[in-house]
């Protein structure tokens, strides 16, 4: 099976979007607006992806559901340390930093419902960690319909809930949904997840051009950026975090990624890009790191210079790959050790 390259070297930028989007100030000035929609294509990338490399591993596999419950186990693995790590975070800084630690204490802990923790990834100052307990999710029912080889239905059942969480954002306009959040998996990564899954099984992309691949996601990202502006800036919705235009830019990015497979092969951005995970998990620890170094140096850790969001998002990528990749290397340790 050959390696697409194209798929890290693209991650690699998602990750950079995600980055952004968590460290650069709200988006009520155009400028803002504008690099915080086109970051969006990020984690549906994500999810995209897995969907298809888990596609290439059971698809005609006897071994399907021994690699499928070894791989959720690993995603689980992945979540309960990183939720353990921003748990304990969160208490040491509750009570170094807050009069009435107790008080602050017992309020934070009613966020630790088993909904919260085990759906929809929140709970803790990692709420980025939505991404990880959502994918357990998402590659459990697509499994099971994959077993049931009702790939092709759930495709469809996925999309009209991704259309519908749309009216737990910006849509809500029109007529809201009445859910908490659909940063879930219900609405939003199941549907990623399993077309990642359904373009591994067919060929029928072959037949045009990544060219055109590429010209479609640049068309369907600058529709992207209307259809928010049109719905925040114009009709005054609540912030959007996808839009219907995201299903677009990211079939047809992927689809792109999938006919160009030797895109990034032998840059460093690609290996970059396969550790995105770790990145994604520390990251938003990092955003805190850094924003308290600010406030030691008389700098607002929230602010609209561009310059100094540059280098804030800059210092957090470089030290969370950093802080990651000597993560990897202890734990490489520990085994050989063993």
């Amino acid at each position: 099976m050959q390696r697409n390259y194209a798929i890290d070297y693209i991650k690699f930028y998602a990750i950079l979007a995600v980055v952004i989007i968590h460290t650069f100030p709200g988006n009520d000035q155009p400028g803002y607006f504008v690099l915080d929609n086109l970051s969006r294509f990020a984690v549906p990338f994500f999810f995209a992806a897995s969907g298809y490399l888990f596609s290439l591993k059971v698809s005609g596999n006897q071994q399907s559901f021994a690699y499928f419950r070894k791989y959720v186990t690993k995603i689980l693995k992945i979540y309960v340390s990183w939720l353990i790590f921003y748990f304990v975070y969160d208490v040491a800084r509750i009570m170094l930093t807050n009069e009435n630690p107790s008080a602050e204490l017992s309020k934070y802990m009613e966020n630790m419902t088993a909904l919260n923790l085990l759906y929809y990834g929140q709970g803790t100052s990692g709420y980025q960690l939505w991404f990880v307990i959502s994918l357990v999710w998402s590659t459990a029912i697509l499994y099971l319909f994959y077993r049931l080889k009702k790939v092709r239905l759930l495709l469809v059942i996925a999309l009209c809930f991704n259309l519908l969480g749309l009216f737990g954002q910006s849509y809500s306009i029109f007529d809201e949904l009445p859910v908490s959040t659909t940063r879930a998996a219900l609405y939003v990564s199941l549907f990623y997840t399993v077309l990642g899954f359904w373009l591994a099984t067919i060929q029928t992309w072959q037949k045009y051009n990544g060219r055109i691949y590429f010209y479609l996601f640049c068309l369907f990202t600058l529709l992207q950026v209307s259809e928010g502006f049109w719905l925040q800036k114009g009709l005054e919705a609540k912030h959007g975090e996808y839009f219907f235009s995201t299903i677009f830019l990211t079939l047809f990015l992927f689809l792109y990624a999938l006919s160009n497979p030797k895109l990034g092969k032998g840059l460093f951005l690609t290996k970059m890009g396969a550790n995105s995970l770790g990145i994604y998990a520390i990251h938003v620890f990092f955003i805190d790191m850094v924003d308290l170094f600010f406030e030691k140096i008389g700098l607002e850790p929230s602010t609209h210079n561009l310059l100094q969001n540059l280098v804030d998002a800059f210092l957090v990528f470089v030290v969370s790959y950093a802080a990651y990749q000597l993560l990897q290397k202890l734990k490489a340790f520990r085994l050989n050790r063993n």
